[in-house]
Parts: structure tokens; C-alpha cells; sequence
């Protein structure tokens, strides 16, 4: 895998993860009781991106990782 193949990869792979965690741990401020003035009831009470962020980072790069270890060389090896 050269450094263009591996960038590609890890932003699939951090954009699919981002989606994954988007809506873990999310209340909405109806759940909260505390509905801000002009704001949908159930629009999120905290986002926590930047802690999504993180834990998307960390799982692209384990996909990162398995796939320029294990896929993409068995692949090029039964490709044969």
C-alpha cells in the first residue's frame, strides 16, 4: 500500500467510523428538560464531537492498520 493508498483508506475508514459513533450516548434536550428557545426539542443536549472525534481517529486507524496488514497484501498475494 504507498502513502496516497493508505491517506484514502484511513479517511473512509474515519468518516464511516465518525458515523458509527455519531449517535452514541446522545440526549436530547426533551430527555433533558431543558429546551433552549428557538432550538428543535430533539436536538441534542451535549454533541460531544470532539470526544467522538477521538474515538472515530482511533478506530480508522485500526482499520488503517488491518487493512494495509492483513487485506491488502492477501489480496495482491491471491491475486496472483
Amino acid at each position: 500500500m504507498n502513502l496516497v493508498g493508505g491517506i484514502v483508506i484511513f479517511l473512509i475508514s474515519w468518516w464511516i467510523c465518525l458515523f458509527v459513533v455519531l449517535p452514541i450516548g446522545v440526549r436530547g434536550q426533551f430527555e433533558e428538560g431543558d429546551v433552549e428557545e428557538g432550538t428543535e426539542e430533539g436536538a441534542p443536549a451535549r454533541h460531544m464531537m470532539p470526544k467522538k472525534a477521538l474515538w472515530a481517529t482511533i478506530g480508522a486507524v485500526i482499520c488503517t492498520i488491518i487493512a494495509g496488514v492483513i487485506v491488502i497484501p492477501l489480496l495482491q498475494y491471491y491475486g496472483r
